[in-house]
């Protein structure tokens, strides 16, 4: 089959043919419709999340149509329309048993490593074992899972929507819901309106926050903003603070970081009220540190993190699919290129400059159901 690889850091990746084991008990075989294209696949691509991640069949973030399942799978079929999952949560370990399954320490030891919950790979090219990205390898024809990765969605639901659901979406949203627990009335800045921004200020407004500030250097970006539930938006270039104090009256209760970079922590930092909270959503490269003043704890903010929504995919991916197919969540509108396999690359580039919203690869047209 074909499938995006990434051989190394620091050369363009590219579509070869590589071959997929079939699924053993508790994994699922999925035919890939399409697949979004996300920040952290540069991260991955650019060798910022550890060394030995290659090589590696890139893609985390995706929906397709169930082909075949192991033995012990019993909650899809073949047949099934799925979003994929990368955090296939186990149920047993500390993480889970304590109601934070996206911290499941299985799934997280063998994201880190690339391979399945049984430690090892189902890919393989000229006899070198590839790596799954983030237990989902799905910039390809198809892939493997384990089964609590693919998590079943609506047919009603385009697959070219749906790829959105298991990373960008449940990020953003969720980081909305579970981490800040906004509530009606809130006052919001987000800083950073690529794919995952888009999703936060969409998740505030549903929420019922009164303003949602957005914070960004594109302007294109900025109307993307406007057009999810941004009431207010500010040129990063410019005196990013004094706008955000003006609009909030004093500073945000709510500020996420949506880019992973000290500077942008720093800016959020500054950005939210005493009693405020910070909630870093973006990636921030190992190794890096972040610092903010200290004697600003007194004045009661909090700065927290969080990770994919910081809630439970089986349970959220299909909500979110019932809230964009109740026209409550517009994933079609932040989807600003679509592509193929041997458009990934570019893809890559374009996020790495800042360009556009999502792009999202079309694998199978027929399966994605008409995307533009």
């Amino acid at each position: 089959m074909r499938a995006v690889v990434l051989r190394e850091p620091g050369r363009p990746v590219g579509v070869e043919e590589v071959e997929l084991d079939p699924p053993k008990a508790g994994e699922v075989l999925v035919r890939m419709a399409a697949a979004g294209v996300c920040h952290s696949d540069v991260r991955l691509a650019d060798g910022e999340l550890g060394k030995g991640r290659w090589p590696m069949v890139l893609g985390h973030e995706g929906a397709g149509v169930v082909e075949a399942v192991g033995e012990d799978v019993a909650h899809v079929a073949p047949g099934d329309h799925v979003a994929l999952s990368f955090v296939p949560a186990c149920g047993s370990c500390r993480s889970c048993l304590s109601g934070r399954p996206n911290l499941c320490e299985p799934a997280g030891r063998s994201a880190l490593a690339g391979v399945l919950l049984d430690g090892t790979s189902r890919l393989h090219s000229n006899g070198t074992t590839l790596q799954h990205a983030l237990m989902t390898a799905c910039f390809a024809e198809q892939t493997v899972v384990a089964a609590a990765g693919a998590v079943k969605v609506p047919a009603e639901l385009p697959l070219w929507q749906a790829a959105l659901l298991g990373c960008g979406v449940v990020t953003g949203i969720g980081a909305v819901r579970n981490a800040a627990r906004i509530a009606p009335g809130d006052s919001v800045c987000v800083i950073g309106c690529g794919g995952v921004g888009l999703q936060v200020i969409a998740g505030a407004r549903i929420a019922g926050a009164a303003a949602i500030i957005a914070v960004d250097l594109n302007p294109d970006m900025l109307e993307l903003a406007r057009s999810v539930g941004a009431t207010d938006t500010v040129d990063a270039s410019g005196e990013v603070l004094a706008a955000v104090r003006e609009l909030t009256g004093g500073g945000a209760d709510h500020a996420f970081e949506v880019v992973g970079s000290p500077a942008t922590i720093r800016l959020a930092w500054g950005a939210i009220r005493p009693g405020g909270q910070v909630i870093v959503v973006g990636l921030v490269p190992r190794g890096v540190d972040v610092s903010v003043p200290g004697i600003e704890f007194l004045s009661d903010k909090s700065l927290r993190g969080t990770y994919y929504g910081s809630g439970d995919a089986a349970r959220d991916l299909p909500e979110l699919a019932a809230l964009a197919l109740a026209g409550e969540l517009d994933l079609a509108g932040v989807i600003t290129h679509t592509t193929d396999l041997d458009g990934v690359d570019a893809a890559l580039d374009r996020m790495r400059n800042g360009e556009g919203g999502r792009t999202v690869v079309i694998i199978d047209p027929d399966l994605a159901g008409g995307a533009p």
